[in-house]
Formats: structure tokens, sequence, C-alpha cells
């Protein structure tokens, strides 16, 4: 992907965005940390979403490459909201198409900050 815009649409190069991430730097904020897990979920990197989901709430697996696999079309953060200093909010919304027919999911994920590192807790689909 290098040089390639980053799935994120944050407008910049994989390498200068998400890149980073995927390749081991922690995410500055909970808004960068979902941003960069949207680009795993487009480039089917599931150690990387694992990595950054939290223990208590992380899925034996992910099953990422079962069929169907959801097109992802793009990704809108409405907002991002911090708690205190390990604790914050982000509100977004990702449109995809499944076997030719298009959603979009809704949601508003709950972060933690653990050990210096930002990690998706769970999240709530909103209509």
């Amino acid at each position: 992907m290098s040089g390639a815009a980053c799935p994120c649409g944050s407008g910049c190069a994989y390498d200068a965005c998400c890149g980073r991430f995927h390749a081991g730097a922690p995410a500055p904020d909970a808004e960068r940390l979902m941003r960069s897990r949207y680009s795993a979920y487009v480039l089917g990197l599931e150690d990387y979403l694992r990595a950054t989901w939290h223990p208590d709430t992380c899925p034996a697996t992910l099953e990422l490459d079962v069929p169907p696999r959801p097109q992802w079309l793009g990704l809108a953060v409405k907002a991002h909201t911090p708690v205190d200093d390990t604790h914050a909010t982000v509100e977004f919304i990702a449109r995809y198409k499944l076997n030719g027919r298009a959603f979009k999911l809704h949601e508003t994920s709950r972060f933690e900050r653990v050990d210096g590192r930002w990690l998706y807790v769970d999240g709530e689909i909103r209509e």
C-alpha cells in the first residue's frame, strides 16, 4: 500500500497514516485507533485487530476470510469524545457492500488506554 491513499479516508498516504500503527506505533488517541482498525478490516489484518482489542472483550476468532466478505466503501467519524485520560468514545459510520447490497454500520465505540496503548473495548450499534 506504500504511497496509496489510506483506507480510513483521512486523505493522507497509508504509510503516514494507519500504516505506521499497523507497523507497531501506538495510536495517539482513540479516534486514530478506530481509524486504524477500520483500515485493518479493509486490509484483512486480523492480528492487528486482535492486538488492539481489549482482552476482556476480544472474541476468539474474527473469521475475516469467511465468505461472504464485505467490501468496505468508506468511513465517516461523527464524534471523538475523550471521557478522561484513559477512556474515550468514537461515533462513526462505516459503509460497506455485502452480496451486492449496501449497508452502513453506525456505532459508538468505547476505548480504554491500558499501559499507554488505546484498545477497543466494545460498541453500541445505533440505528
